[in-house]
């Protein structure tokens, strides 16, 4: 059933994108990419070589203007998992609708939480097997969230995500997600993004997270430092005496012309790092190549995992 639905929403959507002009009040833009790596993936001393998909997607979004104040805007998309043994390979992403004027920005549906929105782009090898939700909590989806974020003020903007226990992922407790934002998190209006965010009760765990990147020429820096204590488990019960364990994260990128070499190390206290280094090879603007290699290292175990691989990339 699942795949039917979605064979049917490519086809409305590709349809209904060709049908723009009949449409001009309401366009609808058809996006997504295939990011697809060959691997070499080095885990519990077990070697396997995958051909495996990283978060490639699909998805239609739009806007429509109720007045000249007020826009309904809209985003449904879903994860394609080209890597799958089974021909169901859909995956629900962000899909939500909401509204937006000159009081911010005001959504429901299944969203990012602000906390996790809050990263930016600090993450270098986001989507691939250094990803930093390896061994950082917060890296959320919740599929029941109402969200706003306030309009920009002189560059800071603050949002906040409310996630409903009746949502599966919230262990019947209801959750709250809270960031503050300062500049661009592309690094293209600004030399400089900065976040502070909070979780409260989000899929059981309070977390509090700071992140800031900048930009100089063709250098990219970037930091986070995270706390997280676990709150719930997943029946329900609260957690007496967890303790708060912290983290960190250093990033780096540097462009020369077509390239980009990049950098990053993660640490969790009582749980592991991780280390990892790539590049990129731009072959047109929607079009790369890349290689990465990571490897991880758990508190209390002999043998580090590893992951190499080379991968394409294409958006539209």
């Amino acid at each position: 059933m699942m795949n039917v639905f979605c064979k049917t929403l490519l086809a409305s959507a590709v349809a209904t994108a060709t049908m723009s002009s009949a449409y001009a009040a309401d366009p609808l833009t058809v996006y997504g990419k295939l990011n697809v790596t060959a691997q070499s993936n080095d885990v519990n001393d077990e070697s396997t070589t995958t051909i495996q998909s990283n978060a490639s997607r699909f998805g239609v979004k739009g806007a429509f203007e109720l007045s000249n104040s007020l826009e309904a805007f809209y985003t449904v998309e879903y994860e394609v998992d080209t890597g799958d043994s089974s021909k169901d390979n859909f995956e629900a992403r962000n899909q939500f609708v909401g509204l937006r004027g000159n009081f911010g920005a005001f959504s429901v549906g299944r969203n990012d939480t602000m906390l996790k929105a809050s990263q930016g782009k600090v993450d270098q090898f986001n989507d691939l097997s250094g990803d930093l939700k390896n061994l950082f909590k917060g890296e959320n989806r919740i599929e029941q969230t109402a969200t706003y974020i306030t309009p920009s003020f002189g560059g800071f903007k603050v949002g906040v995500t409310y996630a409903a226990e009746g949502a599966s992922s919230q262990y019947t407790q209801d959750g709250f997600s809270v960031a503050a934002m300062y500049g661009d998190a592309k690094l293209k209006k600004s030399p400089i993004y900065a976040s502070v965010a909070y979780d409260s009760d989000v899929k059981g765990y309070e977390v509090a997270r700071a992140t800031v990147q900048g930009k100089i020429a063709g250098l990219k820096l970037g930091a986070m430092y995270q706390q997280q204590e676990e709150t719930y488990s997943k029946d329900g019960t609260a957690i007496v005496g967890s303790e708060s364990k912290t983290g960190y994260l250093l990033s780096a990128a540097y462009q020369i012309e077509a390239i980009v070499l990049k950098a990053q190390y993660q640490d969790m206290e009582d749980k592991g790092d991780s280390w990892s280094l790539g590049g990129d090879y731009k072959l047109g603007k929607p079009t790369k190549l890349f290689a990465f290699y990571t490897n991880r290292s758990f508190e209390n175990v002999e043998n580090d995992d590893s992951y190499f691989g080379i991968g394409l990339e294409h958006k539209f």
